[in-house]
């Protein structure tokens, strides 16, 4: 509404003391892949229980060199879920393989664990699940499943850093973690990724995968075996991240804060579907909730927009798209993640806002949903 600031979805946290370490790193003339990537790594590491982690340019370069690690090509089949970023199912497509959509939770909006062994063919390879605006499936039940059909496992944790599992955090565990860094997430390198290890062996894979290919040795050797991406992290990006890592911690903490909030203050007679209330395990990356059918979700964003409130919208439906629609899915496939991926929208909930900015959005939607909707 006129003279009220805008209040975006979502918006990074950058401290002087990052944007100052930015510029020093632009004047040290050595500003591609270097010495901070490495304490960049090494930072990530420590908090991945140890685990050797490689930094990536993007969370889709993470999974891209997850599912290659997991030995994923051509013919083979990828289990993973239609509600999420298209990335996830289109970096399956990249390597010749196919994705084998199965329906989520209508609670969680996750995969649901029990629809997977059933889709499992003897050409599946992997499976992939999402956390959801930072919510993992229960790891305990997924790994079990994997390990009863010898499947390796790529956990798409791009909106999850700083979540756990009963206590120990995503990434300290089980097999490959794919986390992004871009600059809506937790923790943000601007753009920018990484790929948890679950051992010292693949390393080396993971290495030249990440940037051509190529094997170097002493001062002058190189060899290159492998087909290989451009997927390396900038030392600029890197910077950014290390000033991001040691807050951590209070990003998430104020995520949970304001999350409660927003289940204290909205309105449950407006008949919306709240996520699931996981302050244990959850980084609340994202506050989302599913509109009731009788509202057309453009009319409530432009609604909002016009109360200088952004919201987003993650995600579509991944099987809907015309893509996915060529290589024969269509309506009714995945009933659950169909209804959620029309009606399921993003509010705001970034660490610099405070209590009344979530009073502020509840506000606003009970106004658009009672006083706009037909």
């Amino acid at each position: 509404m006129a003279g009220e600031t805008f209040l975006p979805f979502t918006r990074p946290s950058i401290d002087e003391a990052t944007i100052a370490g930015v510029a020093e790193v632009l004047r040290s003339g050595w500003i591609t892949s270097g010495p901070r990537v490495k304490e960049f790594e090494a930072q990530l590491s420590k908090l991945c229980g140890g685990r050797p982690v490689r930094s990536l340019n993007s969370g889709t370069a993470a999974l891209e060199i997850g599912l290659r690690l997991a030995g994923v090509g051509p013919g083979d089949e990828v289990i993973t879920t239609p509600l999420s970023w298209v990335a996830t199912s289109n970096v399956v497509l990249e390597l010749g393989a196919r994705p084998v959509f199965v329906d989520v939770d209508p609670a969680t909006r996750n995969i649901d664990l029990d629809r997977i062994e059933p889709a499992i063919t003897k050409k599946t390879k992997a499976i992939l699940p999402v956390y959801l605006a930072g919510l993992p499936v229960d790891l305990d039940r997924l790994y079990a499943i994997a390990g009863r059909h010898d499947l390796r496992v790529v956990e798409d944790a791009a909106q999850a850093f700083g979540s756990g599992w009963k206590g120990t955090r995503i990434g300290a565990r089980g097999d490959l973690i794919a986390f992004s860094f871009h600059a809506n997430k937790n923790i943000t390198t601007a753009e920018g990724g990484a790929i948890v290890l679950p051992g010292e062996s693949d390393i080396a894979l993971a290495e030249k995968l990440r940037l051509q290919g190529v094997t170097r040795s002493g001062d002058d050797g190189m060899d290159v075996d492998i087909v290989g991406g451009k997927f390396n992290l900038t030392d600029v990006a890197a910077r950014i991240g290390l000033g991001q890592l040691p807050r951590l911690a209070e990003f998430t903490d104020k995520r949970r804060a304001l999350a409660r909030h927003y289940f204290e203050c909205f309105d449950r007679g407006l008949k919306c579907e709240l996520p699931v209330a996981d302050f244990d395990n959850c980084n609340w990356h994202m506050f989302q909730v599913v509109l009731p059918p009788r509202i057309a979700r453009g009319d409530f964003i432009a609604g909002m927009r016009e109360r200088a409130i952004g919201i987003g919208v993650h995600y579509p439906a991944i099987h809907l798209f015309s893509l996915y629609r060529s290589l024969g899915w269509g309506e009714g496939k995945f009933p659950h993640a169909e209804r959620i991926g029309k009606g399921i929208v993003t509010l705001p909930l970034f660490p610099a806002m405070e209590r009344a900015d979530v009073e502020r959005v509840c506000e606003a939607v009970s106004r658009a949903l009672r006083e706009d909707a037909p």
